[in-house]
């Protein structure tokens, strides 16, 4: 993937008739990790470790922040954090692709500079399967 412009970075948001975007991120960090089931035995050749392919759990954690479109994301954002709510949302990652699915805001801060705009950071969790279109 070449250099591309954090500034098309978009976060969008399922809102029962489609996805819109909430904000352009300035920046993100998209973790995807999953866990091992080790199978390791007494036989296992040079008692290496031996895992078992296909299982544990996969998760993904998005972490960003930005500037949210206007009043109504920043309130949908909001809604959606104190709710607890499973919502399905939409990273939209310039030249490399999409990835949608459930997940749940489990962190919302907002950040003020004396001469500079609010902006926020949220962590968000996977909660069911991931899809992945490139672009």
């Amino acid at each position: 993937m070449s250099a591309q412009k954090g500034k098309d970075l978009i976060l969008k948001v399922n809102d029962g008739t489609g996805f819109v975007t909430v904000a352009g991120l300035r920046s993100q960090q998209i973790s995807f990790n999953a866990e091992t089931v080790d199978i390791t035995h007494a036989e296992s050749a040079g008692r290496w470790r031996e895992l078992l392919a296909g299982a544990g759990v996969r998760r993904a954690s998005v972490t960003g922040s930005g500037v949210f479109k206007d009043e109504a994301s920043d309130a949908q954002t909001r809604q959606i954090f104190f709710a607890g709510d499973i919502i399905a949302w939409q990273i939209v990652i310039p030249s490399f692709g999409t990835i949608e699915g459930p997940f749940q805001i489990t962190a919302l801060e907002y950040v003020g500079e004396h001469a500079a705009e609010v902006t926020f950071q949220l962590t968000l969790e996977s909660a069911g399967a991931l899809t992945f279109a490139a672009l």
